[in-house]
């Protein structure tokens, strides 16, 4: 397996299409917008220098691994003699299980579809396809030239042929791979996400303030982020969808989300995304957090 397409050119998807064409693979990376395209090589090309002055890569490397990569704003040509896709669009299920349809007729049969999905029903999706046992989750963890977590989902009908071909081919491009069953938010999210809310709870019931909750979950629980801060990262409008994805899964108003949250993303304030969340953000505050993560 060589080439690779990656279909969204936001944060997680032209992170998961650096990793690839780091690591030696030809990537794809389609995007509807030719201005999203424009800005996701330039964040790529940002982040190779950042590991190049880190003396991580050499400039050698940061040159093969931009040569490596393509960008297409047409589906149907990007889609050509590739042997997996990666979908990373929004998580909305209506968005993912329209782009399956569209990727399943255009990929070759051979081809593994995947899903960047943080929380929603692989074997759902799956059945939006003439190839179920080719269709499995890829959860890669934000920033992904870092992290080096993926959790590697299991449809219902997710062959082991698939899933063994996913599990190698994450090793391959130097990440640790996690096999976890198709349950709502997976095990990262059933997990962060709610934590995620009852900071927001937390805070909405006055009991601290914003700094102060991170700063709490920092020091005294060891966490590289505050959970707001983090939040405002993953993108506020993420973690209400989430959240709706595990009420509606599990049929509980444990994962209810907070009032807070849900006023905020109504006000559109969505965190790095809008440049104000439960932050104020601008390019050079979000670098220089980003830049910490480099530095490791």
């Amino acid at each position: 397996m060589k080439n690779i397409a990656v279909i969204g050119a936001g944060t997680m998807g032209n992170g998961i299409a650096h990793v690839f064409a780091q690591n030696g693979y030809n990537v794809n990376l389609i995007d509807v917008s030719e201005e999203a395209l424009q800005k996701a090589m330039t964040t790529i090309s940002k982040n190779l220098d950042r590991m190049v002055n880190k003396e991580k890569i050499t400039v050698l490397e940061k040159d093969k691994t931009l040569h490596n990569l393509n960008t297409t704003s047409n589906l149907k040509k990007g889609l050509e003699s590739v042997e997996l896709v990666i979908e990373a669009a929004t998580e909305n299920l209506d968005i993912k299980l329209s782009i399956f349809k569209e990727i399943d007729l255009l990929a070759p049969k051979s081809c593994i579809l995947a899903t960047n999905t943080s929380s929603i029903s692989i074997t759902k999706i799956a059945a939006h396809t003439n190839r179920a046992d080719k269709v499995i989750g890829m959860h890669f963890m934000n920033p992904v030239p870092i992290m080096k977590l993926i959790e590697i989902i299991k449809g219902y009908s997710t062959s082991n042929e698939t899933l063994e071909t996913i599990m190698n081919l994450s090793k391959n491009i130097g990440k640790s791979p996690v096999k976890v069953n198709d349950f709502p938010g997976f095990v990262a999210n059933k997990i962060l996400i709610p934590m995620i809310n009852e900071a927001i709870i937390t805070l909405h019931e006055g009991v601290a303030g914003v700094e102060e909750i991170d700063t709490v979950m920092k020091l005294g629980m060891a966490h590289p982020m505050g959970p707001l801060q983090l939040a405002d990262f993953i993108g506020l409008d993420v973690c209400l969808a989430i959240l709706k994805v595990l009420q509606d899964g599990f049929g509980t108003d444990k994962y209810a989300p907070c009032p807070l949250l849900v006023n905020m993303v109504t006000a559109g304030k969505l965190g790095v995304k809008s440049k104000e969340g439960f932050y104020s953000w601008n390019h050079q505050t979000k670098d220089l957090i980003v830049s910490d993560y480099f530095k490791n």
